[in-house]
């Protein structure tokens, strides 16, 4: 195998979400967001588990930020808790929860970590789904006012903003599925908060814009490397089916200012078509400055007559999984940026999560996991292969810096390179996250073969 060098100026960092680790859930004026609202109901979440102190982080980020620095973390993902900054998710905001993101900003920069700042990572303000969420038009509104004040705030210490994590999660797993906070279970609720969420997104760029911004918006998507069961080509039809509507109809507004025609037909054929306005196709078309790729895992694809949709999709039962029940096939992470690259060319993407989950426990101050270990190389090899095909790939971070609120799995879930004791907050540095540490600074990886089809 070929040895590459990752570029100099590729991205190395690490990732966290505010209501996975900030906790200090109702301190200093924070509101009340949809998920202390929804991890309340019974058998919403795992063991009844709320993020109401998390890692509490919102107490204990001048050690998380010296930790970062000790492990020669550079690149920092994290998000804004909309509801700490505006309590009822518009009009007044809440001067202490400006200040803390403020010194928590000034202190990254401060000790050479550059942040990569998520706007929304899925705690909406619950006054604001109490008029209905994403399901009604004044909430892209309200959304475009807290990100221009973001922008505006903390414009200085900020160069890439993420508008949106995880689009496909935020209107399928909440509005379709019901297994995250709002909980509803309405698939054409679905597709219409991914149309507002699209349009908010398209209205924060060109606020930003309009400030005369320096830095870029980007909009994070997750997705599984979805593969034809067989060589067939009615499975490889089948497969190219799910991409364009679990994949490409989140991108594809912000190209084309609307969804290609058969995601279109697709959608009014189901009785699915999101409602819009005159005016909202010139506003859509505003692109991405990047695209952040979230991957974990691949799923396979085969035709099914039989099905509503004529797919079937399934995991393959002969591979590997992690804790969390996912499929291991790190080859799936370059598929998915060459797929992503082609269909959007000269567009940037960057890694902006990748992890897994194991038991891990601590063994006399130590956490053997060596499972992750293996699981980021492998991965990081494919990446390798990426980069070195020439896909414009800029960065990748690594999910997560620490053990968290793992959403609808409560805290049963760890994904961190360090170990969090939640009864004492105490953090110790997984195997990991030590090798991840000394990875970085000399990023060279045996090229694999080449990208599946």
């Amino acid at each position: 195998m070929a040895k590459f060098s990752f570029p100099s100026e590729f991205r190395w960092g690490v990732a966290t979400a505010a209501a996975q680790i900030e906790g200090a859930w109702n301190e200093d004026g924070k509101g009340l967001s949809i998920w202390d609202v929804f991890s309340r109901r019974p058998g919403a979440v795992a063991n009844g588990d709320t993020p109401s102190v998390a890692c509490d982080h919102y107490h204990r980020w001048p050690e998380d930020v010296e930790l970062m620095k000790t492990l020669g973390i550079r690149h920092y993902r994290l998000s804004l808790s909309w509801p700490r900054l505006f309590p009822d998710g518009r009009g007044v905001h809440e001067e202490r929860g400006f200040r803390y993101y403020r010194s928590l900003l000034e202190a990254l920069v401060k000790a050479g970590i550059r942040p990569l700042v998520t706007l929304y990572h899925w705690d909406l303000p619950q006054s604001l789904q109490d008029e209905g969420g994403w399901l009604v038009r004044s909430t892209v509104e309200a959304y475009a006012q807290y990100a221009t004040a973001c922008f505006e705030a903390f414009g200085d210490l900020v160069d890439d903003w993420v508008t949106f994590n995880e689009p496909w999660v935020v209107s399928q797993m909440g509005h379709s599925t019901g297994q995250h906070a709002p909980g509803m279970r309405n698939t054409a609720f679905a597709y219409q908060v991914l149309y507002h969420l699209q349009l908010a997104h398209a209205k924060a760029k060109l606020s930003y814009q309009a400030l005369g911004g320096k830095g870029r918006v980007g909009w994070v998507v997750n997705h599984a490397a979805f593969r034809p069961a067989t060589a067939s080509a009615a499975d490889r039809e089948a497969a190219a089916k799910v991409d364009e509507i679990g994949f490409f109809l989140y991108l594809d507004p912000f190209f084309k200012g609307e969804y290609r025609p058969e995601a279109a037909h697709y959608l009014k054929a189901k009785g699915w078509m999101p409602q819009g306005e005159t005016g909202d196709g010139a506003i859509l078309q505003q692109g991405c400055d990047f695209i952040g790729l979230n991957y974990y895992s691949d799923l396979m694809v085969s035709a099914d007559p039989t099905s509503q949709d004529e797919v079937k999709v399934f995991q393959d039962p002969d591979a590997p999984k992690t804790t969390m029940g996912w499929t291991i096939w790190p080859q799936g992470l370059a598929q998915i940026l060459r797929k992503g690259s082609v269909r959007y060319p000269k567009v940037p993407w960057i890694v902006t999560e990748n992890g897994s989950a194991w038991n891990d426990t601590v063994e006399q101050g130590a956490v053997h996991d060596s499972a992750r270990v293996d699981y980021l190389k492998s991965h990081l090899a494919w990446l390798g292969r990426a980069v070195s095909e020439g896909l414009p790939v800029e960065g990748y971070y690594s999910w997560s810096l620490l053990d968290n609120y793992e959403w609808a799995y409560g805290y049963a879930q760890r994904f961190g390179l360090v170990h969090v004791d939640y009864p004492t907050q105490k953090r110790t540095v997984k195997d990991s996250g030590l090798w991840y540490s000394q990875f970085i600074k000399n990023p060279v990886i045996e090229l694999p073969s080449a990208i599946p089809e």
